[in-house]
């Protein structure tokens, strides 16, 4: 029972995650979309780079926090 329990909870814990990251997906190609596209015309491979910066630097800092958390917490990898 023990196991299931901690399957589940992996389970579950990956689907919010998952639909944490959409949520963020949407947002931040939008907020590129209205900020960035508007004020330099053309730059749709610019703000696709923007975009792509954008993702990969809060997946670094989001990786990188939750990695210490869980070192301090006596977490094993």
């Amino acid at each position: 029972h023990k196991e299931l329990l901690q399957q589940l909870v992996t389970l579950s814990t990956s689907a919010f995650g998952l639909a944490a990251a959409l949520a963020w997906n949407d947002t931040i190609q939008q907020a590129v979309k209205e900020f960035i596209e508007p004020r330099i015309p053309g730059s749709g491979i610019l703000s696709r780079l923007i975009y792509a910066l954008l993702v990969t630097l809060f997946a670094v800092v989001i990786t990188f926090e939750l990695s210490n958390l869980a070192t301090k917490w006596g977490i094993k990898k």
